[in-house]
């Protein structure tokens, strides 16, 4: 396993991240345990959950039980880490829908120290590595969440904080908040983020490399879309595990050129995603919410992989995102023709 440096932190995750949303489902609550095994024995030392993953109806599939009668995912994975605690990186976050009341949700002091001290008894730890705010929160000033997330690190109760899903501005928004203010700053982002689907590049993933955050994907195989595609045979896949759609017949195109090169390359389709992905401008770890030890497995040999330029150039181009906004105004006043006989200076 290969590790990168987490933003400004000094902090060291490999290079894949284990995922936990759909903890209680797939895996089931009984077998998560061998997963978290898996990875702590293929030296993954990073792992990402939430306050909302695992027990929500969102994740529900066929088979699996009911949310109500599944435990959360943080609860599922604080069990597989007795013991092994001090091995890992939690990574986790608040802001989703927890509950019923008008105040379960969002980025207000209440919320945000409420769900720290929910997920610490259900992570049976006494502290959390990296706390996102998981989505942006309207109705909260940026000014009062990075101060509650600043009096929690001078508790103790979380060592970092990260932002997901916020747009580059809003990043950048809360630098200068923790700069203007001494407050601790944001450290990483996670955001979606993969071959097929690279809008992080128009804005976010400079203004990280600019600023010295880390990008932490999630969905870096577009489902399993860029996994193997077969999976396209299963009952349950891409976004249809969190109550989304399906792949659209473009995405499935890209897919099967993604296998024919990795094919010819001597890889799996997820090595050469995964691989290409890791090779982005302040990616430090990609997400992968393996169901099986043998998903886990085989996911992490990507972490070892180094493709050629070439390769990375004939990846790139089966997917392009359109560049930032960019303006330029005009080339500059009109040449005068060369006076005749005079020699060219060009």
């Amino acid at each position: 396993m290969k590790y990168s440096i987490l933003g400004s932190t000094g902090v060291k995750v490999s290079r894949i991240c284990l995922g936990t949303a759909t903890f209680g489902v797939a895996p089931a609550a009984q077998d998560a345990n061998r997963v978290v095994g898996t990875a702590i024995d293929l030296g993954i030392n990073f792992v990402d959950t939430a306050d909302v993953y695992g027990n929500m109806p969102v994740f529900d599939r066929p088979g699996a039980p009911a949310a109500a009668d599944r435990e959360p995912a943080e609860q599922i994975l604080g069990r597989a880490l007795r013991g092994r605690r001090e091995q890992m990186v939690v990574a986790t976050k608040s802001n989703g829908i927890v509950g019923l009341d008008v105040n379960d949700r969002g980025l207000s002091r209440r919320h945000i120290i409420r769900q720290v001290e929910a997920s610490l008894r259900r992570l049976e730890t006494d502290y959390i590595d990296l706390y996102y705010a998981h989505d942006p929160d309207p109705d909260t000033p940026l000014e009062q969440t990075l101060a509650a997330y600043d009096d929690l690190i001078r508790q103790g109760k979380i060592r970092y904080v990260g932002l997901s899903n916020h747009p580059a501005w809003q990043v950048a928004q809360a630098l200068w908040i923790a700069d203007d203010r001494r407050l601790n700053a944001p450290v990483a982002v996670q955001v979606k983020y993969n071959l097929l689907d690279r809008a992080a590049e128009r804005e976010l993933a400079p203004a990280c490399q600019q600023f010295g955050l880390s990008i932490v994907p999630y969905a870096p195989l577009h489902g399993g879309l860029l996994a193997d595609l077969r999976v396209l045979d299963r009952d349950v896949s891409g976004d249809q595990r969190f109550a989304g759609a399906g792949f659209t017949d473009a995405e499935i195109v890209v897919a099967r050129e993604t296998e024919r090169l990795s094919r010819a390359w001597g890889l799996a389709p997820y090595q050469a995603s995964l691989a290409w992905l890791l090779s982005r401008p302040a990616v430090a770890s990609a997400i992968v919410g393996a169901e099986t030890p043998e998903e886990l497995q085989a996911n992490a040999t990507a972490a070892d992989i180094e493709l050629e330029p070439a390769q990375l150039d004939s990846l790139t181009a089966l997917a392009s995102e359109p560049a930032a906004f960019h303006h330029r105004a005009g080339d500059g006043p009109e040449q005068p023709p060369a006076a005749s006989g005079t020699a060219s200076t060009d």
